[in-house]
């Protein structure tokens, strides 16, 4: 059965079609009870208060947000579903660090570089006001779109501060899913936004087909390839020959099956990864052979690499983040985040 649905984004509209139940019929009973397990070591990891992290990144924003989700992404709502509860917390927390000025932060949470926290954070009331509409949010949401909107820097994307100075693909792509979230939820997100950052990120791709860091001269690499396509996609961009070049990119440099725990920035990579080829799949005239080779690698990997606790193990930022990322990659195909669905 095909679904189809229309997406408006700032004035570009796009209608995405695609097959749900061949999407779904890759995410294996095997596949759903590892993220049962990883949700559940979630629940055991999460403090009172609703927070999660460790060491350095300990009560971080983003990372409370990612883990968020998780949970959304598994049909776990404020008060609704089993873990109903445990997802309320996580509101609550990112609620309270919701300033006058737009920003989502505060020392308390320690996050590295406001922007990152104030996107993931925006993202996560986002969606789970887009699907439960929750009182409260729309003012928290609305405040922190228009933070994203009015330090958008001149060539069109974002940094570290919530200020306009330079940018770079990483914190850009936090805030451009920030903003598709709000804007499917019913929030105006101004159209000149959106086209100033589509100029911006086209404007990084190199001749190999991935996409550099930042405007300045630079080699391409696999995150920054991915949350560039990521970008391009939740911006309207569907022109094949820039989408089809760097899902090539990402095909050709998969990280190898082997011992993660030596990459930094593995989940980071495979988190956009996975929104990147999943969108792209039939779309454009792209085939879905990509998406579907690139899940059943990457999945099998991550079932073989979940510990016995439930959890994933990242010696760099902490476990409660790579438990989330590996919980969301793994759910990419039941397609439950609105922000993530085609």
């Amino acid at each position: 059965m095909i679904d189809r649905r229309t997406l408006l984004l700032g004035s570009v509209p796009i209608l995405w079609s695609l097959d749900l139940s061949a999407q779904q019929s890759l995410l294996t009973v095997e596949h759903r009870q590892a993220v049962s397990r990883g949700l559940r070591f979630l629940v055991d990891s999460q403090t009172d208060d609703g927070a999660f992290g460790s060491a350095e990144y300990e009560r971080n924003l983003a990372v409370i947000s990612l883990a968020g989700l998780a949970f959304v992404s598994a049909g776990h709502l404020p008060e609704r579903g089993p873990y109903g509860k445990h997802v309320s917390l996580m509101v609550d927390f990112v609620m309270r660090h919701a300033q006058e000025t737009g920003v989502i932060g505060s020392r308390e949470s320690n996050d590295r570089g406001p922007m990152y926290g104030h996107g993931f954070s925006t993202l996560f009331l986002a969606q789970v006001f887009g699907v439960s509409r929750q009182k409260g949010l729309r003012a928290v949401i609305e405040n922190g779109v228009k933070l994203i909107v009015r330090t958008q820097n001149d060539e069109g994307g974002w940094r570290y501060e919530p200020q306009k100075g330079d940018a770079d693909i990483s914190v850009t792509v936090c805030q451009v899913l920030a903003l598709r979230a709000a804007r499917n939820a019913g929030m105006y997100v101004p159209p000149a936004t959106i086209d100033a950052c589509r100029r911006y990120v086209i404007a990084l791709q190199n001749s190999d087909g991935g996409f550099r860091y930042t405007s300045q001269p630079g080699e391409s690499a696999y995150g920054r390839t991915a949350s560039a396509l990521v970008s391009l996609q939740s911006l309207g961009w569907a022109k094949k020959q820039v989408l089809k070049r760097g899902v090539d990119y990402l095909m050709q440099h998969i990280p190898p099956n082997q011992d993660y725990a030596g990459d930094p920035h593995y989940f980071y990579g495979q988190y956009y990864a996975a929104h990147a080829l999943y969108q792209s799949s039939g779309n454009s005239g792209i085939s879905g052979k990509p998406w579907k080779d690139w899940y059943a690698q990457t999945s099998t990997l991550l079932l073989e690499k979940q510990q016995a606790n439930g959890a994933w193990q990242d010696d760099f930022i902490c476990d409660p983040y790579a438990t989330a990322m590996a919980c969301l990659i793994l759910q990419m195909p039941s397609s439950h985040l609105p922000a993530l669905r085609k």
